[in-house]
Parts: C-alpha cells; sequence; structure tokens
C-alpha cells in the first residue's frame, strides 16, 4: 500500500459512515442533523491548503454535510448521488484526475463500485464486510471518529507535506 499513497493527488469522501458515524439525529420538526469529527476536518483543510483534490460523494442529500465540507474549502461536493459511479466519472474526467491517483474512503454497498475504479480503495474500520473485501487499507479507526484524518495523514506524511508551513494555519 506505501506505493500507492506517494501516488495519491486526489482524496474522494462518501458523507454518512465515513465523516459520519453514521447516526442521523432527528429534531421534533423533522429535521436531520450528523455529526462530524474535528480531527477529520482539520486533515480535510490541510490536504485542501497542500493543494490536493478532495471531494464528496453522498446519496444523502444533507445539507449540513455541504456547509460543513464548504467551510473546510471543499468545493467539490456531490450531494443526492444515486449512482456513485457517474458523479465520480464526470469529477475525475472534469478535472483531469488519473483514477489510479485517487484514494476514495466508502462504507457501504452504494460505495463498492466506485472503489473498484480507483487506485485506492480504502474504509473505515466498521464498513461492510464487501467494502472490506475490495479496500486495500482497512483504517483501525471507525467512520466519523477520525478514520479520515488516518488516510490523509499517512498520504501526507509519506509524501513530506504533513508537517509543512500549512499544519500550522487553521
Amino acid at each position: 500500500m506505501l506505493d500507492k499513497l506517494k501516488d495519491i493527488t486526489t482524496f474522494i469522501f462518501d458523507v454518512d459512515g465515513v465523516l459520519t458515524d453514521g447516526s442521523v439525529y432527528v429534531t421534533d420538526s423533522g429535521e436531520q442533523g450528523r455529526q462530524f469529527n474535528i480531527k477529520d476536518g482539520y486533515a480535510i483543510q490541510l490536504a485542501v491548503k497542500c493543494g490536493y483534490n478532495v471531494c464528496a460523494i453522498s446519496g444523502s442529500r444533507s445539507k449540513i454535510a455541504l456547509h460543513r465540507l464548504n467551510s473546510l474549502g471543499v468545493q467539490d461536493v456531490h450531494i443526492g448521488a444515486h449512482t456513485k459511479t457517474l458523479n465520480f466519472k464526470s469529477y475525475v474526467e472534469e478535472k483531469g484526475i488519473n483514477p489510479q491517483n485517487v484514494l476514495y474512503m466508502g462504507d457501504d454497498i452504494p460505495d463498492l463500485e466506485v472503489m473498484k475504479l480507483v487506485g485506492l480503495p480504502v474504509c473505515p474500520a466498521d464498513a461492510a464486510e464487501e467494502i472490506k473485501a475490495v479496500s486495500t487499507y482497512i483504517s483501525p479507526i471507525a467512520g466519523g471518529r477520525g478514520c479520515v484524518r488516518d488516510v490523509i495523514e499517512k498520504v501526507l506524511k509519506i509524501q513530506q507535506k504533513w508537517m509543512g508551513e500549512q499544519a500550522y494555519s487553521w
């Protein structure tokens, strides 16, 4: 896996179950909330500052995810994606990205086909068994608990960008 880390230029993440723990908090008025991990957020904004392509593709229509990711500098957020492979193919074509340079982190069946198209498919510790079976790396950390930080940190460290000057400005 270490060989693949040095070639990563792009991070793509599912939202529910990866950037969140998969829980949905519903208020009396019917609004749905999600909880995000601050360490994941730090790593995401650092990856953006270091010049990586960062994208999220989610089947959910969560505006909360859109706002959270935009606040971290992620402009490429695809919500309501019913066929994630279409969003993925469109994104890499539009940006001129080689799929072999993509790390995709997913946790459940809707992520399976996209994960077969990328150079480095990874998942959180609590991913579905089918996802674990196609993953090159399984983070020891569960979704929404720092698994995104785990994979971003590994890539940035091997590419010697983890403790650069961007690391100190949040």
